[in-house]
């Protein structure tokens, strides 16, 4: 085990799965507990064992997908389970999304490509007549042991929705909201018709509640302007509560800007738009339809998002957009890197704040050092008050090491970073610029951020890292196993 101390502002742990294997990109999804000693990490791993803690030595099927929990006691992390799918299957990439509620004591996993054509909780789950339609799994902690609580499915499952692209936990890990970016129906609203393929890719949202051990759905939400090929559902985050609800729709096609607009031009492609909807008792109702203050074509706004604990900050990653601006609130107007099609993609965050049911912009983030293809803003995430905001790039191209290096050189491309912003009262300011201790080109270090509560423990996943050792605090000089990738924890 690893002996961890210090705070964010230096890193405190490097972690790679207990059985590291080429190309298992373990990393791509992190999520920690509200305490952060638990830490959940995703991985396209190969082996055939289902359940828990099962064989991890074999490989004989290829992107099935695991789940790595560690915890950590004291200042010492340690693995405690390696979690797989109840009906392990080839491709079924069980993994690609991670939730943990506030106690740890809640597991939520996505698979995008599980293929049964079950519906809804604890169906069955062996036959393969559905391609790519999805799933998702919940597992409960009980002292240190884990085991699947539910196998949920879509009340509407088809082939190739990718239920399960996105996951989101309540505090309490009695509300689960669910992604499924490729579902078709042409429905809008709360709870419309299912039944239809009539608008291809135009994604849904299905919001699960559980009472003792049993789930149920209790919404399945659609966009307000839904249509062909936004994949509303992209990325979705929870209020502590679960009364709140954020959806991204990064294909979303309309040029207004700002809260409400008008949503049915699809004038601006690919500029992506963010729903906030709010439920009262049982009841969900859009609450707002939000669009960048820079609204652009390919913008991709609404990538990721994610809520603070009383849904009141709102944090929207734009990977696309392509302004030169640095630090906060910087010139939105101009699109330097978008007039070279092999320099655009800098990215932005913006912050918006609730007062009642109203929304309104708080803030334009960018990189202390912007640059054309970083992707800064394909991970966010806030502490539980909203004040600390945590950034990934993983585009971002400098060969520093550690906290608040040298920005300036793009010696090593596709690293990744992460940035750590503080609002005081109102105001935004970044914190430090955070790099891996290993910094090497095509890591992808910032792929998947996710902070405690108090926003004084933050793991980075990297995907694309290469080194080939395993569990706590291992050799981090070779690179010998292409991208097996490793998470960082500060």
């Amino acid at each position: 085990p690893l002996f961890v101390s210090g705070t964010l502002t230096e890193a405190i742990g490097y972690i790679k799965a207990s059985n590291t294997g080429a190309d298992d990109a373990f990393g791509s999804p992190v999520a920690l507990s509200a305490d952060g000693n638990t830490l959940a990490v995703g991985a396209f791993e190969d082996s055939s064992a289902t359940g828990i803690n099962g064989d991890q030595a074999d490989n004989s099927s290829q992107l099935s997908g695991a789940v790595y929990v560690f915890t950590r006691s004291g200042f010492v992390w340690e693995q405690q389970a390696y979690i797989k799918a109840s009906n392990t299957n080839a491709f079924d990439r069980f993994g690609v999304s991670v939730s943990l509620s506030s106690d740890g004591n809640t597991l939520a996993v996505g698979a995008t490509d599980e293929a049964s054509s079950a519906t809804g909780i604890n169906s069955d789950q062996t036959d393969n007549a559905a391609e790519s339609a999805g799933a998702v799994y919940v597992f409960v902690r009980s002292g240190s042991l884990w085991e699947q609580q539910a196998y949920i499915k879509a009340s509407n499952t088809n082939e190739f929705d990718r239920f399960g692209g996105s996951v989101s936990l309540s505090a309490d890990g009695n509300t689960l909201a669910v992604g499924a970016t490729d579902e078709d129906s042409s429905a809008t609203g709360i709870n419309g018709d299912q039944t239809n393929n009539l608008v291809r890719f135009s994604g849904a949202v299905y919001v699960f509640s559980r009472n003792g051990p049993l789930w149920e759905q209790q919404a399945y939400i659609k966009a307000s302007n839904t249509n062909d090929s936004d994949r509303f559902g992209g990325s979705v985050s929870l209020s502590a509560h679960g009364n709140t609800l954020a959806v991204g729709a990064a294909s979303e096609e309309s040029s207004t800007t700002g809260i409400n607009g008008v949503q049915f031009d699809n004038l601006a492609r690919l500029s992506g738009a963010v729903y906030v909807f709010a439920r009262n008792g049982f009841v969900w109702e859009q609450q707002a339809y939000v669009k960048a203050s820079n609204t652009d074509v390919f913008d991709s706004f609404g990538v990721s998002v994610s809520l603070s604990a009383d849904g009141n900050t709102l944090a929207v990653g734009a990977t696309g957009e392509d302004s030169s601006a640095t630090g906060i609130n910087g010139d939105q107007t101009d699109n330097t890197f978008a007039g070279n099609p092999f320099a655009d993609d800098a990215g932005a965050v913006y912050v918006f704040t609730r007062s009642g049911s109203e929304w309104e912009q708080q803030a334009y983030i960018k990189a202390s050092n912007t640059d054309g293809i970083d992707i800064f803003g394909i991970s966010i995430s806030l502490s539980a008050d909203g004040n600390t905001l945590a950034v990934g790039a993983f585009g971002e191209a400098s060969s520093a090491a550690g906290i608040n290096g040298n920005q300036n050189d793009n010696a090593a491309e596709d690293a990744g970073a992460v940035y750590v912003f503080r609002r005081m009262g109102s105001l935004w300011e970044q914190q430090a610029y955070i790099k891996a201790s290993n910094t090497d080109a095509d890591d992808f270090f910032g792929r998947s951020v996710s902070l405690s509560a108090d926003g004084n423990t933050l793991a980075v996943g990297a995907f694309g890292e290469d080194r080939s050792a395993t569990g706590i605090n291992g050799d981090q000089d070779d690179n010998s196993v292409g991208r097996a990738g490793a998470v960082f924890l500060y």
